[in-house]
């Protein structure tokens, strides 16, 4: 086994998974618990992994470890697309090069998940740990800025099946946690006005890589594919304790 990925449940550690799905990519999952939000013990007890991040890989056979997850989804990439994964090279590359059609929307979006959509969502989970309340204007400011976001988003998926054109690409990995099991962390938004955006969870949540996925690294995970987003946050209940994000749990 060459490749060893740290995955914290109810996390964004689920796009690596995705990914190795997606590419065939032969993979270990060390599994790892919320503590009961925040990272576990476990994680950072994992060398080269102080600060607890996850996902976190080791690659045995370069004798590398690496956070964040752009920059370890682009290592895979790279590397599959080297033929150094798996047992021969993966006809899949899932990510576009200059000049290919579709290559600007890959990159934008690629990198739009984490950089603009996530910040936007992390606003409302600090709102909530510092009781900040929803008439305040710099709430009131960030939830015109998502109504906004998620429309651009909308109308971007009316004209393409994926985010970049007719291909699925490791830009659709990077963003379907942002607009899924975050929803755990809030905001508590609902989908049912983009219409596009539910029409792209059902593609996602139909894709067989995505199922293998989520079912080896969050098996009790109600995955969010729909509309309405959970009752409350995981923040709201106390963490993973709480049954609010399992599938035999609470109601959305």
């Amino acid at each position: 086994m060459v490749l060893t990925v740290h995955h914290l449940g109810v996390s964004q550690s689920e796009r690596i998974l995705f990914l190795c799905e997606e590419l065939s990519i032969d993979y270990k999952i060390v599994h790892h618990t919320r503590d009961p939000i925040g990272a576990p013990q476990s994680l950072k007890d994992v060398p080269g992994n102080a600060t607890g991040k996850a996902p976190f890989i080791e690659d045995s056979e370069s004798g590398i470890t690496l956070q964040e997850s752009g920059a370890i989804c682009e290592y895979i990439l790279a590397k599959n697309a080297a033929g150094q994964l798996g047992s021969q090279l993966q006809e899949k590359r899932l990510f576009k090069t200059f000049g290919e059609e579709g290559y600007a929307d890959y990159l934008y979006w690629y990198h739009w998940s984490n950089s603009t959509f996530q910040a936007l969502l992390s606003r409302f989970t600090f709102f909530e740990i510092g009781q900040i309340p929803s008439d305040n204007a710099a709430y009131q400011f960030s939830v015109v800025g998502l109504d906004q976001t998620l429309a651009i988003l909308n109308e971007h998926l009316a004209q393409n099946k994926w985010l970049a054109g007719h291909d699925f690409t490791a830009a659709d990995i990077m963003t379907i946690y942002s607009l899924t099991s975050k929803r755990y962390f809030g905001p508590l938004v609902s989908y049912a006005k983009y219409a596009n955006i539910l029409r792209y969870l059902k593609d996602i949540g139909e894709r067989p890589a995505y199922r293998r996925a989520m079912e080896k690294g969050d098996p009790e995970m109600r995955l969010l594919l729909g509309s309405e987003a959970p009752a409350k946050t995981l923040l709201q209940v106390g963490g993973v304790g709480s049954d609010i994000w399992r599938k035999t749990g609470g109601s959305l």
